[in-house]
């Protein structure tokens, strides 16, 4: 779950950035192109709607890194679980090797 949320963070994070792009502070970008009245999507609400857009794309990497994280302590958590099993499985308890004592020359 940890891996598709941090797709999706990245995912936003490119759709943010095209969004920033696309738009222009000065009343260019592309509501620049919709200057006329008289159309159905005037640049007011091409403004609006890269506005709310952004503002949604901003929530939701806010979201999702909150939710990455949270995921990503319970996955570490149960690695760790796992490679302490793992460990205590791989190497039984098994008695120490004597070595034989040399007798001392006389």
């Amino acid at each position: 779950m940890y891996i598709f949320l941090t797709i999706l963070i990245v995912i936003a994070a490119i759709l943010l950035t095209l969004l920033v792009l696309v738009q222009n502070s000065k009343g260019g970008g592309l509501a620049a192109g919709f200057a006329s009245g008289n159309q159905v999507m005037g640049a007011p609400k091409t403004a609006d709607f890269l506005e709310k857009a952004t503002w949604t794309l901003v929530a939701l990497i806010v979201a999702f890194s909150i939710a990455a994280v949270g995921f990503s302590k319970s996955h570490q958590a149960t690695t760790e679980q796992h490679s302490a099993i793992q460990v205590e499985e791989a190497a039984p308890a098994q008695p120490a090797a004597e070595f034989p004592v040399e007798e001392a020359a006389e």
